[in-house]
């Protein structure tokens, strides 16, 4: 079975990001971005948000509280992390979507502590999960 290409992978991040905002009623995330984590290299494949000109410059910093809220921990395809305090421009979640590719997501403006408590986030997991699913069942290459 051959694996998702990444235009399928942006069509399918896209859509599951406007149907969260669309079941939370405002934006969850205003920006994501697909990069490829390999021991030999790593690449960003696709962004999106309001940071398109200076985002690479701050990639490094801006993963920061996500990797250590993935510390110790051994993500399989689809499934997915929050780090709840990650403030700013600090990236608020992270799925795998393949071996070696991930999907680091962020508000901007605001934190995961204060997403969770509009009572529309359970709403809006259920795309999140979602996409999970169809990465495991089909992953990124």
């Amino acid at each position: 079975m051959a694996a998702m290409n990444l235009a399928d992978a942006r069509s399918l991040v896209s859509t599951a990001l406007a149907r969260m905002n669309g079941a939370y009623g405002q934006t969850v995330f205003d920006e994501w971005v697909l990069v490829s984590i390999r021991a030999d290299r790593g690449a960003i494949l696709a962004y999106e948000g309001p940071r398109a000109e200076t985002y690479k410059k701050q990639f490094t910093f801006d993963i920061a509280s996500m990797l250590r809220e993935l510390a110790g921990q051994k993500l399989s395809v689809g499934d997915f992390a929050f780090a709840a305090d990650a403030h700013g421009t600090h990236y608020d979640g992270c799925m795998r979507l393949g071996e070696s590719s991930y999907l680091f997501c962020n508000h901007t403006q605001r934190t995961m502590l204060e997403i969770r408590q509009s009572a529309t986030w359970l709403a809006a997991q259920k795309a999140w999960v979602e996409l999970g699913a169809k990465f495991a069942g089909d992953p990124l290459e």
